[in-house]
């Protein structure tokens, strides 16, 4: 029996932001990572587990725990950045991989995401190897963690510091390891569970809201889609292939014109004023807006950054970062839009 394929993300109905969210990190990960929070059964999961499909593939150094890329001066593995592994490295060393999504299970151990030590080797041949975790598997992709509002703490932290660094230190068990573990840190979950740590939240770069569409039209065509696959998967994925190419070529493109892209200096200042407008803590607001900007100018053709691209952007960007006052009635996503409004 054939594996069922994943739902197509060009298939999704009705939660536009969400999915233009995945694809500004997709562009430029440097944006940071993405949260989506919304209620249950609005396609959370799937977009994250369909995005892969979409993305193109990487260059990676064959036989690399850590899906190093050649030509890189920096971020390789200890085995790649040797001299002598990298005067031995040729063109057909090289293959080409499909992006990763991991799945990081809220039941997972340290031992799970961080790597631990091979116990069947130890025991086997009584040498020590290092075996690779979650974070290893993500590297140069993305981290999905569902329901990450009611991960542990002490995993809460561990992210943190490996999400800032871009490195996994492991020093336990005689062991002694680094690796570079750079990703995109995806999150979902339903705000009525409970909320995140201001320092995890901090470090998301987008924060998307997913609704149950109150559309009829949307909820038709969710329910008839949906169908469709679960009657003929395979069938229903070739029906959406064309779109998916068609927007695999469009992501290939924004990737390569990004560097291009200019930012005036009056689109600099109209950000600028909108986080002083809204009170956001530090520089983080600013930069990730101009990066989300930069991104979504690429993904649409241009070449230069307007502020509609700000202010389509600013929600995600923005939302999780104003201060809470619980005297105010108004939701973070409203006050984002009234400052939008004043925003000359």
């Amino acid at each position: 029996m054939s594996r069922r394929p994943p739902y197509p993300f060009t298939a999704l109905v009705g939660q536009h932001e969400m999915q233009m969210g995945l694809l500004i990190a997709s562009i430029d990960p440097l944006v940071g990572g993405v949260l989506i929070l919304g209620d249950r059964g609005t396609g959370k999961s799937t977009a994250v587990r369909a995005l892969a499909a979409v993305l193109p593939e990487q260059q990676v150094i064959s036989g690399c725990a850590y899906r190093c890329a050649g030509g890189m001066a920096a971020g390789l593995c200890a085995r790649c950045a040797t001299p002598d592994s990298a005067a031995k490295i040729q063109k057909k060393d090289f293959v080409r991989t499909p992006v990763p999504v991991v799945d990081l299970p809220l039941g997972a151990s340290e031992d799970r995401i961080l790597g631990a030590l091979n116990l069947e080797r130890l025991m086997a041949s009584g040498s020590k190897e290092f075996e690779p975790g979650l974070l290893a598997q993500a590297h140069r992709g993305f981290l999905y963690v569902d329901e990450i509002n009611l991960l542990e703490d002490h995993l809460v932290d561990l992210l943190i510091d490996v999400a800032a660094s871009g490195e996994n230190r492991v020093e336990r068990e005689g062991l002694s390891v680094v690796h570079p573990a750079q990703f995109v840190l995806v999150g979902s979950g339903n705000p009525e569970e409970g909320d995140l740590r201001p320092q995890l939240l901090d470090r998301f770069g987008l924060a998307v809201e997913v609704r149950t569409t109150t559309v009829l039209g949307e909820r038709i065509e969710v329910i008839r889609r949906r169908e469709a696959y679960d009657r003929d998967p395979h069938g229903f994925v070739e029906s959406f292939s064309e779109a998916q190419m068609s927007l695999q070529r469009r992501i290939v493109a924004a990737q390569k014109n990004l560097p291009k892209v200019v930012v005036k200096e009056i689109v600099l200042a109209h950000a600028a004023q909108l986080c002083m407008s809204l009170g956001t803590d530090g520089l983080r607001g600013e930069l990730a807006l101009l990066r989300a900007a930069k991104a979504l100018a690429a993904l649409n053709g241009l070449k230069t950054v307007t502020l509609r691209e700000v202010k389509q952007v600013a929600p995600m960007v923005l939302r999780h970062r104003l201060r809470r006052d619980p005297l105010d009635e108004v939701d973070a996503s409203e006050r984002v839009r009234l400052a939008l409004e004043s925003l000359q």
